[in-house]
């Protein structure tokens, strides 16, 4: 997976990472590539992984460690991912020159999901939205081993999922989750001139290796001492929490290969040097700032009487014109919530009638109210970007 991926242990929150969002039960995981990538999470924070004021939690909280996102409710973590992809999307057109080598927000969003991911419905509503805006920068691997807590996925989950994903407009591709070889390839596939996001369906066996493969026990209850040493024994592993040192040479040298000194040599001299504009830009949205009396403004932009969406609407319009990174939109209620920016329709230029560009403003959600809240988070979570949304029709009643 490093291989596609862009990071800086030193910097986690480096703008122009490319990053991943993890399934939440895939937080061992995480952690235990943090540790080996040479993020501050010691051999001792994984020993207390889901303890009480540990760095490893059973489910990741961004800001915790160093998460992208909270994964904890399922499909949240996929749905903001959808966000995450968008908003580097939108930060590279209005800072990236077309043509030029290169780009300093071409970024990807990598995102492992689960079976119950798939089930809940804001995953379907986010990926939805992601084929229609198409958005090829996107990458989900679907760990589909057909295990949930209660037993067999089968017994409530029967559809196709790749299919449902090529109806969103998603490329939809197949690999072995076993075989390295057939999951860089499909990741090859991906990354190399897709023109729309991409579901790798990773064929695996829960609890592959111990006793327990294939089963529901696999999935909630621990291994105990008894197959824990039979795993061990089948693997060949001579002892818990055990790092190789060929394996962390490896780690060491995938890290320091992670393509942070190229990126700021270039963004530090070249690039500043032949586009000043582009440049002021990008330093005015990753940087956050408004004016200093921008309360004031808004305060004033406010009519003195009125209904409360239109009351909203025009401090939102006084706002947009106060805040380059302020973005966003609503679930079908744009008229009704006073939320039409006339700064642009977000969206893939070849959708519709042309009239739509990922340097605009305005998002259009549809009637996706969940999906609204979670890729609205994301975008905030990537950075360079504060969006908003419209309040959910139930509060209207």
């Amino acid at each position: 997976m490093h291989e596609f991926l862009r990071f800086d242990p030193t910097d986690p929150a480096w703008p122009a990472r490319i990053g991943s969002c993890l399934l939440r039960h895939a937080s061992m995981l995480l952690y235990g590539l943090l540790h080996l990538w040479g993020y501050d999470v010691s051999l001792q924070d994984l020993k207390a992984f889901r303890q009480w004021d540990s760095l490893t939690p059973g489910h990741p909280e961004v800001g915790h460690t160093f998460e992208s996102t909270t994964t904890g409710p399922l499909g949240q973590g996929v749905a903001n991912s959808v966000g995450m992809a968008l908003a580097a999307k939108m930060l590279s057109a209005w800072v990236d020159v077309p043509g030029e080598a290169f780009q300093v927000m071409a970024q990807r969003v990598f995102a492992l999901c689960s079976d119950g991911d798939l089930m809940e419905g804001i995953a379907s509503e986010a990926a939805s939205l992601a084929g229609h805006w198409r958005l090829d920068n996107l990458v989900w691997l679907y760990d589909d081993n057909g295990i949930t807590i209660d037993g067999k996925t089968e017994l409530a989950f029967s559809e196709d999922v790749g299919q449902r994903f090529a109806a969103f407009g998603w490329q939809v591709l197949h690999a072995d989750g076993h075989d390295a070889a057939s999951v860089r390839q499909a990741l090859t596939t991906a990354t190399t001139g897709a023109s729309a996001p991409t579901l790798i369906v990773c064929k695996t066996h829960i609890g592959f290796g111990t006793p327990r493969v294939d089963t529901s026990k696999a999935h909630g209850e621990p291994l105990g001492a008894t197959d824990l040493a039979r795993t061990r024994a089948a693997l060949g592993w001579p002892e818990r929490f055990h790092v190789p040192s060929e394996v962390a040479a490896f780690f060491k040298a995938a890290s320091e290969a992670s393509g942070r000194p190229g990126w700021t040599g270039m963004m530090g001299c070249a690039w500043r040097k032949a586009h000043p504009a582009e440049a002021a830009t990008y330093d005015a949205l990753w940087s956050g700032e408004v004016p200093a009396d921008l309360w004031e403004r808004l305060v004033a932009a406010a009519p003195g009487a009125g209904a409360t969406r239109k009351i909203s609407g025009a401090v939102l319009a006084a706002a947009l014109a106060e805040v380059p990174g302020l973005v966003g939109g609503s679930a079908d209620l744009t008229g009704s919530n006073g939320l039409e920016t006339k700064h642009g329709t977000v969206g893939h230029p070849a959708v519709g009638d042309g009239a739509f560009s990922f340097a605009g403003r305005q998002i259009h959600f549809g009637i996706r109210e969940h999906a609204m809240g979670a890729i609205t988070n994301g975008m905030l979570q990537h950075g360079g970007l504060r969006p908003f949304g419209d309040v959910p029709r139930l509060l209207r009643l």
